[in-house]
């Protein structure tokens, strides 16, 4: 536990509010860091000669801030810095040498070529004057037909009438967040999510309520208690590979899940950006319900995040609000970049490049199971992140702290947590984002011996 005792004797207004403004600073000027334990409310309260309810209201509004996390019986910590974003500081991701596991990112395994060659067909091709003018804001026939073609599953059928092209997955994210939801309403989604959804839901000015999961992903009974509670407007979910902790929903989850969301009249937004991962899951969400699910997935995992593309199928409905939305923020996906995805997919080379990034990964899964040889981790084989669960004593933030001193970068779980429930000691690893596998294995020994030697003596490790 620290020492702290903040100076608050000169600053006017409420002693509460001064209390969480020193916190704020200590932490912006480095006296106090990520792990830190913080003073217990009785003890800060005789320290600075306060009531027990000031320090109380005063670490309130500290969480409020993200500042600070407290944990039942454990204490009050210092939180992550960056957690709401997940990324590292530019400066640690760029210094010589660092391996970053952080961010996931596909890996380089030849698709630059492949889109060069595209790139060359575009713009020898007839119609390249086209590509440089205004589209249509769901994207040009041919381009839509190849969404289509790309967002077909196995008992799931998409009629291109019913796609959207968007500039990514994130952007369709907030257009079908901005078609079914208005400020104030509530939104639910994993317990632990895609903190990008948190930062679109921040935007937009809705509530996020997280959903008790298990091994499998969404829990139904929680869910249906959920949509009772709050009636909210959406679901958002990743029902295969879940990011971050890979869980994969099977077929009568699935089921349950959308039976649930029709009886209460709740829009899915399903993101398959992983699927092309896992050929064998069963359907999409979308299929059990598609009079009421978005289904979307994006280019940037299965080939390139340069190509900044996002599929969107959505039920009639909805389209309309959704062309509303592309107008707005984007007015069109660039056409000459669907142009290349069009031609990469019609003549299989897209398949080929994903059916790559899924031989890589399991590559990459292989050396991390030797290496973190009896951790406690979810990894499917064909995954391009895994979830580390970190060993007593360690904690999420402390241990994220540690790997980045020693040039390895990870996601702590405050990253993916949704409002105030009970956070894992846990880490993403992307283990496709290092440039290459000697990278990999370098950064998982790091990682490896953390978690063999345990914190440094004298860490605030309680």
């Amino acid at each position: 536990m620290t020492n702290w005792s903040p100076e608050i004797g000169k600053q006017r207004g409420p002693r509460y509010l001064a209390i969480a403004d020193r916190l704020a600073r200590d932490v912006t000027e480095g006296r106090l860091k990520t792990g830190d334990r913080l003073p217990t409310h009785r003890d800060l309260a005789w320290k600075l000669g306060v009531t027990v309810g000031t320090v109380t209201r005063a670490y309130a509004e500290a969480e409020r801030r993200g500042l600070i996390v407290g944990e039942v019986g454990r204490g009050t910590f210092i939180r992550e810095r960056n957690a709401e974003a997940g990324l590292l500081p530019a400066a640690a991701r760029s210094a010589p040498g660092f391996i970053d596991f952080s961010r996931n990112f596909p890996a380089e395994h030849g698709q630059s070529r492949a889109i060069a060659a595209a790139l060359v067909e575009v713009a020898q091709a007839n119609d390249f004057a086209t590509m440089l003018g205004y589209a249509t804001t769901t994207g040009l026939p041919q381009h839509r037909e190849a969404a289509a073609q790309w967002l077909r599953r196995e008992g799931f059928e998409v009629d291109p009438a019913e796609v959207v092209i968007t500039g990514g997955a994130q952007h369709a994210m907030m257009l079908a967040l901005h078609a079914v939801a208005r400020p104030g309403d509530v939104v639910l989604t994993e317990e632990l999510t895609f903190y990008g959804l948190k930062s679109i839901a921040n935007m937009l000015s809705l509530r996020l309520s997280g959903v008790a999961c298990d091994g499998e992903g969404l829990l139904p009974d929680a869910l249906d208690a959920a949509c009772r509670l709050h009636s909210p407007k959406a679901l958002y979910a990743l029902p295969t590979l879940q990011n971050p902790t890979t869980a994969t929903m099977s077929a009568p989850r699935r089921e349950a899940i959308a039976e649930i969301c029709r009886r209460h009249g709740v829009t899915i937004i399903e993101d398959d950006i992983y699927g092309f991962l896992a050929p064998e899951a069963p359907p999409p969400l979308a299929a059990f319900a598609p009079e009421l699910t978005v289904y979307l997935v994006s280019l940037s995992k299965s080939i390139a995040p340069g190509l900044r593309l996002g599929f969107v199928r959505a039920p009639e409905p909805l389209q309309e609000r959704l062309a509303g939305g592309m107008r707005a923020s984007l007015w069109m996906a660039p056409p000459i970049l669907a142009d290349v995805a069009t031609r990469l997919i019609r003549t299989g080379v897209a398949r080929r490049l994903a059916e790559g990034q899924r031989n890589e990964a399991i590559a990459r899964q292989a050396i991390a199971r030797r290496i973190l040889a009896g951790a406690t981790m979810t990894a499917p084989s064909y995954a391009i992140h895994l979830w580390l669960h970190l060993p007593e004593p360690w904690r999420r933030e402390e241990f994220a702290a540690a790997a980045r001193r020693r040039g390895v970068g990870v996601a702590s779980a405050d990253a993916f947590a949704v409002g105030r429930a009970s956070v894992p000691h846990a880490v993403r690893v992307c283990v496709s984002a290092p440039g290459d596998r000697g990278q990999v294995e370098r950064g998982l020994g790091i990682l490896a011996e953390l978690l063999r030697d345990g914190p440094a003596t004298g860490s605030p490790m309680v």
